[in-house]
């Protein structure tokens, strides 16, 4: 908690400074301070260059040192100072309070509250917090916790406010409390969802998602065009109903595999020889010469006597 609104004050203080170089743009602009604050120090500076925008970011990782009351705000130059009186407890007066019975019950509560989080979420960092939470001190723990919530700033500074370690105890176990419930109450809604669907329904889903994974990485999915072009081709076709019944059902196959599944691309060419015949077109009757077709089956194709026989038949049979 005090490391993450120490890197919101510089961010800050850091932004005012800025607007009195660059020409006093904001000179005139009121800014309200918190009456607030967190003394920190810089560990580390990094910059990094945004591609390909060329934008220039710095990083500051900063460590909370203790909190503070401004009692005096005034510039210097481009710079604010002002004058703080530090709230937090000294180590004296922190020992007293870690004998107070209420304050080891807040204490247990904390770290039980804390513990079933953990497991709740299932972190690949869970052995990590499991160490924190037996080596660091609760109070510092509260911060900890706080800062690695998804909660509003305006909620960070109140608890940042409650100099009372027993009061900022109390309200961080309501807040991991709360984040809790909120984990277990949207897992419940999951898993009935989950149990509700059909697998028919599951896979829709899946496929959302990839959809959706693939627009977020810019991917092109060419294979979904083609798949739409050649539903629209074969509508185009205009196919006897019962056909197009059995056309549909394939097309919802295909739309379900990956290219990269067995079976896609004959299930493709399957539907394409669908959307290539000429279901509406008749061609010319032509006068059948069964001579000249029995020659022409003799002179393209080696053998096959029984399937020419068959053709031949069926050409007989055309021309009554």
């Amino acid at each position: 908690m005090a490391t993450n609104l120490g890197k919101r004050s510089s961010k800050t203080q850091e932004e005012t400074s800025d607007s009195h170089k660059h020409g006093g743009k904001n000179k005139h602009e009121v800014i309200h301070w918190h009456d607030r604050g967190v003394a920190a120090r810089a560990l580390h500076l990094s910059r990094r260059v945004e591609k390909p925008s060329g934008r220039v970011t710095y990083i500051v990782v900063l460590e909370g040192l203790y909190r503070f009351s401004v009692q005096e705000l005034s510039t210097r130059g481009t710079y604010y100072t002002a004058r703080i009186t530090p709230l937090d407890m000294t180590k004296v007066e922190m020992d007293q309070v870690e004998q107070d019975p209420d304050f080891i019950a807040l204490s247990r509560q904390f770290k039980a509250t804390a513990m079933e989080l953990i497991l709740e979420q299932k972190q690949k960092s869970g052995g990590r917090t499991k160490v924190l939470l037996d080596t660091v001190p609760v109070h510092k723990l509260a911060n900890i916790f706080v800062a690695s919530f998804e909660i509003s700033f305006e909620e960070q500074l109140s608890i940042m406010d409650f100099v009372d370690v027993k009061v900022r105890l109390s309200k961080v176990t309501e807040l991991v409390d709360r984040h809790l419930q909120s984990i277990r109450v949207s897992e419940k809604i999951t898993q009935k969802v989950e149990g509700q669907l059909s697998k028919s329904e599951k896979e829709f889903l899946l496929r959302q998602q990839m959809r959706a994974i693939k627009e977020e990485l810019g991917d092109n999915d060419d294979e979904e065009d083609d798949v739409a072009a050649l539903e629209r081709k074969m509508q185009d076709a205009r196919m006897p109903a019962n056909i197009w019944k059995h056309a549909k059902k394939e097309l919802r196959r295909l739309k379900k595999m990956q290219p990269q599944q067995p079976g896609y691309n004959s299930s493709r060419v399957y539907l394409e020889l669908f959307a290539d015949l000429s279901w509406q077109k008749v061609s010319d009757e032509q006068e059948l010469d069964l001579k000249a077709a029995n020659e022409r089956l003799d002179i393209d194709h080696y053998g096959l006597v029984k399937v020419k026989q068959w053709i031949i038949e069926y050409l007989a049979v055309r021309k009554l």
